[in-house]
C-alpha cells in the first residue's frame, strides 16, 4: 500500500487527536506495528508566527517516519506557507484537514466547514499542491458532507473531485457529517460506495474504529485502502498489531502486565522529554486511565493514575500495579462507549 511514493507495511494509521497523539503516543504505536501515522490538526496561523508556537509544531524525529503533517487553516496563502515549512522539515506527507467540526473563526471557514465554501475549499487545495515539489505526497481528510442535504452531497463531490484532478495522492473520509460531530454511527456503507467509485485511488476509512476487529471489518466491508485509527488508539498503542494479526488470520491475545508497563514507562519517558515533568503528569493521567483498560484491576489502577502529578507518581503506580507479570484482560464490552465519550478535539494547542 502507499499514499504517493511512501509505502505502508500494512493497511492502518494513527490517526491525530489533539491532546493526545503528539510525538511520544506515535513513537510508543510504532513500536508497536504502527506503519503510518499523522499529526494533530496543525493551525497554519501558528506556525507561520514561528517562535514557541513552530516548535511546538514540528516535533518529529527519525524514528518517526513515515509521517503525515496535517495542517489547517482558511487562508490559501497561509495554508501553502505552512504546508511548505512542513515539508521542509522533513515531514513526508501534508494532509489538509477539511473535516474537523470546528467552529468558524470570524466567519471563516476552516476544517469541516469547508465543505460550505467550495471555492475557498478549492483554492486551499490548489495553493498547496503548487506551492511544494511534485514529490511532495498530499492527502485530503474530509468528512462525508457538512450535513444530509443534497447540496451538501454535491459539494463532497465538488471538492474531492478537485483533489484527485490536482493529484492529490489519497483522501480520507470519516463517515459521520460535520453536524453529526462524533454523535451516531459512521455510516461505513457511504465509505464503500466511495471506494468502488474510485477503484483505483487511494482512500482512507475513518469513524467508529474502536478496536482491532473493527479495523478489519471496515477493511472487508468497506474496501478502504486504510483504516484509520483515531479513538481507539488512546492507550492502546497494540491495536495495530493486533489487526495486522487478525487480517493475517492469526489469533491476538491482550498485552501481558509487563507488556503493559513497558509501554506505559516508554510513553511516559516521552512525554516528559516533550512536555516536561508536569506537563507530561497532567497529559499521561487521561492516557494512564486507558491504558488501565487491559489490566485485571482496572478499577483500582484508573484511580490511582488519577492521582499522577509527577514521574515519581508515575513510578510508584507502576510498581504498585504492574511490578508481578501476569496475564492482560480485553477491555469490557462497554469500553467502547468510554473511549467514544473522549472529548475529540482535532487542533493542537498553541
Amino acid at each position: 500500500m502507499r499514499i504517493g511514493h511512501v509505502q505502508l507495511a500494512a493497511p492502518f494509521c494513527q490517526a491525530g487527536l489533539a491532546g493526545y497523539s503528539d510525538r511520544a503516543m506515535r513513537l510508543v504505536a510504532r513500536r508497536r506495528g504502527c506503519p503510518y501515522a499523522v499529526t494533530e490538526a496543525l493551525l497554519d496561523t501558528i506556525m507561520l508566527r514561528g517562535g514557541v508556537g513552530l516548535r511546538r509544531s514540528i516535533d518529529i524525529n527519525d524514528e518517526d517516519h513515515p509521517i503525515a503533517g496535517q495542517i489547517i487553516g482558511s487562508e490559501p496563502p497561509q495554508m501553502a506557507e505552512a504546508a511548505k515549512i512542513l515539508a521542509d522539515r522533513g515531514y513526508d506527507v501534508i494532509d489538509l484537514n477539511f473535516a474537523c467540526p470546528v467552529k468558524k473563526i470570524r466567519n471563516k471557514a476552516r476544517g469541516g466547514h469547508m465543505l460550505r465554501d467550495v471555492p475557498r475549499a478549492m483554492e486551499i487545495l490548489q495553493a498547496v499542491r503548487d506551492a511544494l515539489r511534485p514529490e511532495v505526497p498530499t492527502t485530503l481528510s474530509v468528512r462525508r458532507a457538512f450535513d444530509d442535504s443534497p447540496g451538501a452531497a454535491e459539494a463532497f463531490e465538488r471538492i474531492t473531485d478537485a483533489a484527485w484532478a490536482l493529484g492529490y495522492a489519497a483522501i480520507r473520509v470519516h463517515a459521520r457529517t460535520v453536524e453529526q460531530k462524533y454523535v451516531g454511527a459512521s455510516r461505513w456503507e457511504f465509505l464503500r460506495t466511495f471506494k468502488q467509485r474510485y477503484p483505483a485511488r487511494t482512500v482512507l476509512g475513518s469513524g467508529d474504529v474502536f478496536t482491532a476487529e473493527d479495523a478489519v471489518r471496515m477493511l472487508r466491508e468497506t474496501g478502504v485502502d486504510v483504516v484509520w485509527i483515531a479513538r481507539g488508539a488512546i492507550g492502546n498503542p497494540w491495536i495495530f498489531r493486533h489487526a495486522a494479526d487478525l487480517l493475517a488470520g492469526r489469533a491476538i491475545s491482550p498485552p501481558t502486565i509487563h507488556e503493559q508497563r513497558q509501554a506505559l514507562r516508554e510513553h511516559f519517558a516521552i512525554a516528559r522529554e516533550i512536555h516536561g515533568e508536569q506537563g507530561a503528569g497532567r497529559r499521561m493521567r487521561k492516557l494512564g486511565m486507558r491504558y488501565a483498560r487491559f489490566h485485571p484491576m482496572e478499577g483500582q489502577v484508573k484511580s490511582d493514575f488519577i492521582a499522577v502529578r509527577s514521574a515519581r507518581d508515575w513510578a510508584a503506580v507502576l510498581d504498585r500495579w504492574y511490578a508481578a507479570d501476569g496475564p492482560g484482560v480485553w477491555p469490557a464490552a462497554n469500553a467502547a462507549d468510554e473511549v467514544n465519550d473522549t472529548p475529540a478535539d482535532c487542533e493542537a494547542a498553541a
